[in-house]
């Protein structure tokens, strides 16, 4: 709606300036889910599922010096897990992702690249989300089920995003804090066991591409005993497709764009 020519120039001017910053607070509202006391209050975002099931995330790869030896691990603790990848690494990386694939685990989408989403912008969301999707369906062959935004921030575009890609968006109910240069076995462990209750969703990174160099380590050495606590609590452990969630509402199907070919 136009401003009344008849508002005085003080009240035209809050006006004006008063219209961004509100497509900014709706733009980043949303990612308050970020916060756990928000995050609790939507389970499903969350990644609340099956009460006997525990759903064993990895973010920011593929890598790889350090993704292999995840698989490694998780190939000796006989446990399958989701790994939400970035659309450009999966191109520069395409056989760590098909290895991750063929050893039965399940590729979700993180992004096209690891950025923060502090500025309205909803055609670039779509469009790089749309791309990212189109890298791990090329790769696997399947569309996509799940996006977890780089940091969780969820803003309102990327919520749009992610509907129009026909994704569900899943973050997290317990993270191993993993990323930090003092993170260790023991810390990354206590930090997911502390909180972790069944139908929770762990978040852990294989690859220090975005965090503390070799931090990747302590979340290698957490898994057999985290696995194990699981276990010991009657709970299994495995891939979100395994956690009883719901499908993403209907959306437009990813569709392959120019320049995503992944060799």
């Amino acid at each position: 709606m136009p401003l009344s020519p008849g508002l005085p120039p003080a009240r035209r001017a809050g006006a004006v300036l008063a219209a961004p910053a509100l497509v900014a607070a709706a733009h980043i509202a949303p990612a308050a889910t970020w916060l756990p006391a928000v995050r609790r209050r939507f389970p499903r975002l969350a990644g609340v599922g099956h009460p006997v099931h525990v759903a064993l995330t990895f973010d920011d790869g593929p890598d790889p010096e350090s993704t292999p030896r995840f698989l490694d691990a998780l190939e000796g603790l006989g446990v399958r897990a989701t790994f939400f990848v970035l659309g450009d690494r999966v191109v520069r990386h395409p056989s760590v992702a098909r290895e991750t694939v063929r050893r039965g685990h399940e590729l979700a989408v993180h992004g096209w690249s690891h950025d923060r989403p502090w500025l309205p912008a909803p055609a670039d969301d779509v469009r790089a989300l749309l791309r990212a999707a189109d890298a791990v369906r090329e790769l696997t062959g399947g569309h996509p089920l799940w996006y977890r935004p780089p940091y969780g921030i969820l803003t309102s575009g990327r919520w749009a995003a992610a509907r129009t890609a026909g994704l569900r968006p899943v973050l997290w109910t317990v993270w191993g804090r993993d990323w930090t240069a003092g993170a260790t076995p023991a810390s990354v462990r206590s930090a997911v066991t502390d909180g972790l209750r069944g139908g929770g969703t762990v978040l852990l990174h294989d690859t220090d591409g975005m965090s503390a160099p070799g931090c990747w380590r302590a979340a290698l050495g957490a898994l057999p005993g985290i696995v194990a606590g699981c276990r010991e609590a009657g709970l299994s452990v495995g891939p979100l497709t395994d956690h009883g969630l719901p499908p993403a509402p209907a959306g437009r199907p990813a569709t392959l764009r120019p320049g995503c070919h992944i060799g």
